[in-house]
């Protein structure tokens, strides 16, 4: 459960920054800070790693059965409710803008100003290992199988969240940790996705889903759009675009390539067929991020962010976004950045899905 390659990438942290520790923080939805180091999917609303220059390993959890459950790997876990003696003396905390602000005072109190460390500790996580690269492989497959079970299933006359409830239900039984899932469905009044309502399926619906399973800790997304019925030329040219823009960014990511230029690559098909006024914040989030302990981990890409991408870097390259023709559609998978560009891990075929009413 302990990383030992992320506890020396750390060490070498602290030593290059003059930190003689760092406490890595997590609450019950944002965990990936904890678990870099020690991997336990905890159950409490907080969890914290200590961790010395000399890579002593200390865990304050606030759940009695996440004691048990980290004291498979680490000896030093201390049990503590109320989340006190958690934050004692350290230089740097990774997580400090998660934490609530009566323990930012508590730190403050106990003798120093804390440095944050997130963004360091970011970047060390986003170059993946080849142990973590096995974890998200076996998220990929479950995200494939997941979107199997998702066509199979859905149909005219379901509501989103029944849909929804058995497509969970079978990641569960399959092994998912947890899922990140969005769903919309509709035409072209459809402006984004959303969690699952009451609507109920019609035919000639686009619906569109987000997939992100978690396995060992890891997340995979894969991004699909389904039409109930025979989809009409305006869907099936959306879709085409789509398509465009996705192979566009799967055919430039590489090492030494920046997310910005991976996000304009997508953007530019758009406007080549005139919907440029698409791409921007009033009708998309983002056209991809990374993937790793959290669904949505930076660098994410878009046209104003600048980070050149590395080799063993995981991202999602998905242009998902509001066209005018069909309503919000969405298209992406999981990449695996190698030396010479990237490797789809997706199975799943690269198609506009349909279902037969």
């Amino acid at each position: 459960m302990v990383n030992e390659h992320r506890r020396k990438q750390l060490m070498e942290l602290m030593d290059e920054r003059g930190w003689y520790s760092i406490l890595l923080y997590g609450h019950g939805w944002r965990k990936e800070h904890v678990r870099s180091l020690v991997n336990v999917n905890y159950s409490g609303p907080h969890a914290a790693a200590w961790l010395s220059k000399s890579g002593e390993i200390r865990v304050t959890v606030t759940s009695p059965w996440d004691r048990e459950l980290v004291s498979e790997s680490v000896a030093d876990v201390v049990f503590d409710p109320g989340f006190d003696h958690a934050l004692g003396r350290c230089s740097a905390v990774a997580g400090l803008e998660l934490m609530q602000q009566r323990f930012v005072d508590t730190l403050r109190a106990n003798g120093r100003e804390p440095a944050s460390a997130t963004a360091e500790v970011e970047e060390l996580r986003r170059v993946k290992t080849a142990e973590e690269v096995a974890s998200l492989r076996k998220a990929v497959d479950l995200a494939d199988r997941g979107y199997e079970y998702f066509a199979n299933v859905v149909k005219v006359g379901m509501k989103e969240y029944e849909l929804v409830a058995e497509v969970e239900g079978f990641l569960k039984t399959q092994g998912a940790e947890d899922n990140f899932m969005l769903i919309a469905s509709g035409g072209v009044e459809v402006v984004g996705m959303k969690p699952p309502t009451d609507r109920v399926l019609r035919k000639g619906d686009s619906v569109t889903t987000e997939l992100t399973p978690q396995v060992e800790g890891y997340y995979a997304q894969l991004c699909r759009t389904i039409v109930l019925g025979e989809p009409n030329a305006a869907q099936l040219k959306a879709f085409s675009i789509f398509s465009e823009a996705q192979q566009a960014a799967e055919d430039l990511i590489a090492p030494g390539v920046n997310v910005g230029d991976a996000a304009k690559a997508q953007n530019d098909v758009f406007r080549k067929y005139g919907y440029g006024e698409y791409t921007g914040s009033k009708y998309t989030r983002v056209r991809g991020h990374g993937l790793g302990l959290f669904p949505d981990e930076t660098p994410h890409i878009l046209e104003d962010v600048d980070y050149v991408i590395k080799e063993g870097m995981v991202l999602i390259a998905h242009p998902n976004t509001y066209l005018p023709l069909s309503g919000y559609m969405v298209f992406g998978d999981t990449l695996h950045v190698t030396s010479t560009g990237n490797t789809r891990l997706n199975k799943t075929e690269k198609k506009l899905f349909t279902k037969g009413v």
